[in-house]
């Protein structure tokens, strides 16, 4: 993975996430993470490609200690500035070579960073060696299976540097590579251009149905 790749897409990233398509991204993407995750005070948990701190930040209010790793220096530095002055520390590297000894962290997260890593093993792998025996590990990426990943894998083909390598995983594939027990879940059911007034009902729709064509596709599982 090129760090330099990303790092261009630094204020675009966060830009857009201050539209009213994205900013409901966000929160839906968040609430399923903090679900999953439960982090609580003292703790010390890893942010594995944490980009700018867009979802770091919201970790930080439980009161954990965040360490992020990014491979882009401009998105650590911005997520520095976000999270100044609370118990955040950052180190820039490659998800699949960690700089962290073993068991190390009580709690591991990765926000769609998986989707840029070719060798999901390798970093399935790693992020199990740096957490602590019973320690929750919640791993998302963008589901293969939904219009969201084809969108972005057409554009790719059109020449899109950010998206012409990039690797989408399906819910099944997901669950493939956990060897214990885990809970998979989606969200964001609804597209791009829909109006933002109908997506709390599209979205709500779609977790009643248990859909897992959802775009944003988490696994979580605790470290045996």
């Amino acid at each position: 993975m090129d760090g330099q790749l990303f790092d261009s897409w630094t204020t675009q990233y966060d830009h857009w996430f201050e539209t009213p398509v994205g900013a409901l991204v966000k929160q839906y993407e968040f609430d399923m993470l903090e679900d999953l995750l439960r982090p609580a005070p003292g703790e010390k948990i890893l942010d594995v490609g944490c980009g700018t701190g867009i979802f770091t930040l919201g970790i930080l209010d439980s009161g954990a200690e965040i360490t992020g790793v990014d491979i882009s220096e401009p998105m650590l530095q911005s997520a520095v500035m976000k999270t100044r002055g609370r118990p955040f520390q950052v180190a820039c590297c490659d998800m699949c070579a960690l700089p962290f000894a073993d068991n190390c962290f009580d709690k591991v997260f990765s926000m769609t960073a998986l989707e840029f890593v070719e060798n999901a093993s390798k970093a399935v792998a790693e992020l199990e060696r740096v957490a602590r025996k019973g320690g929750v590990i919640v791993l998302t990426t963008l589901n293969s299976l939904s219009p969201w990943a084809e969108r972005r894998l057409k554009a790719g083909r059109e020449g899109h540097r950010l998206f012409q390598n990039i690797y989408f995983r399906s819910p099944q594939d997901m669950r493939s590579l956990v060897s214990t027990p885990s809970i998979v879940k989606t969200a964001i059911h609804f597209l791009k251009e829909d109006p933002p007034d109908r997506i709390p009902r599209i979205e709500n729709q779609g977790r009643l149905e248990q859909s897992e064509k959802g775009a944003f596709l988490a696994v979580q599982w605790v470290k045996a």
